[in-house]
């Protein structure tokens, strides 16, 4: 059991939970993740660690409700217990010192480069965060990494708030010297075509690029297979390899496709839990 301490909603569909794991808070780096379950039975879904405190013991994990199990555990309040919880998981970041960083962040993947990009700041880099959305109030977190890093982007598609255009554009801006100073690493974090966009973007330039993959996973431990990602033609697993990978060497084609796998089984399940939650309102 895991008890929830805190919880925020982001979005209408974006909740924020900190919770107590203390054995994970100790051993958490940034870039890595976990794996929770909400009820007996059910199924485990992989969730970055978006931060953590040791001296708390709690590991802080933001959610965005796309599917059963997300919205289970999206309507869940402070005082109540997640099932379990399993981590950290993966590999964490490792990115060289001393050099300008930027975070492109998209969706809810933009709550993981919260802890990474704050360590990355502590330490003395240069650190920049493009932060992505349709509109402004899609965007998530913006106080928080604001105070992560040395200059925060905002990109929004309508123009409500910061850059109008797409996250691709202002990296490009970036790159081509606008005066924040050209970027040594890049790490995206998001939907998988805006980080393949990511990654189009960069190739063919000198700049690093990493792309965190959230492939289907089920025991995160390398053991089941599900989560294998082929990475400069072999394949590696996200859950003990990963999550971040060099993007140029990332097949996308076969990413995109593997992700598509369940989503007929996903659209009925949803649609058969919508249906108990109707039967229960008119009961």
């Amino acid at each position: 059991m895991a008890k929830i301490i805190e919880k925020r909603i982001l979005t209408p569909v974006t909740k924020l939970f900190r919770i107590e794991a203390p054995m994970i808070a100790t051993s958490a780096r940034p870039g890595q993740f976990v794996i929770v379950r909400v009820r007996e039975g059910g199924e485990r879904i992989p969730l970055t660690i978006a931060d953590f405190d040791a001296k708390s013991g709690t590991v802080t994990i933001v959610v965005q409700e796309v599917g059963v199990t997300s919205r289970l555990l999206g309507a869940l309040e402070v005082g109540e217990n997640l099932l379990d919880i399993l981590g950290p998981l993966g590999e964490p970041a490792h990115i060289p010192p001393g050099g300008h960083v930027i975070g492109v962040g998209g969706g809810f993947g933009a709550a993981a480069l919260w802890c990474l990009m704050k360590e990355l700041k502590a330490r003395g880099d240069k650190t920049t965060i493009i932060l992505g959305a349709r509109q402004q109030d899609l965007l998530i977190l913006t106080d928080e990494l604001r105070e992560a890093c040395d200059a925060l982007e905002l990109c929004t598609d309508d123009g409500s708030v910061g850059f109008k255009g797409l996250v691709t554009q202002r990296l490009q801006q970036i790159m081509d010297g606008d005066g924040l100073g050209k970027p040594n690493h890049v790490i995206a974090i998001g939907p998988m075509p805006m980080m393949r966009a990511i990654a189009n973007t960069t190739s063919g330039t000198d700049i690093a690029t990493q792309v965190s993959m959230d492939p289907l996973m089920i025991d995160g431990t390398g053991m089941c297979g599900c989560c294998r990602v082929s990475v400069g033609g072999k394949t590696k697993f996200a859950c003990v390899d990963g999550p971040l990978f060099d993007a140029n060497l990332v097949d996308f084609d076969e990413a995109v496709k593997r992700n598509k796998i369940y989503v007929k089984k996903e659209k009925i399940a949803a649609e058969r839990q919508q249906k108990h939650l109707c039967e229960r309102t008119s009961s």
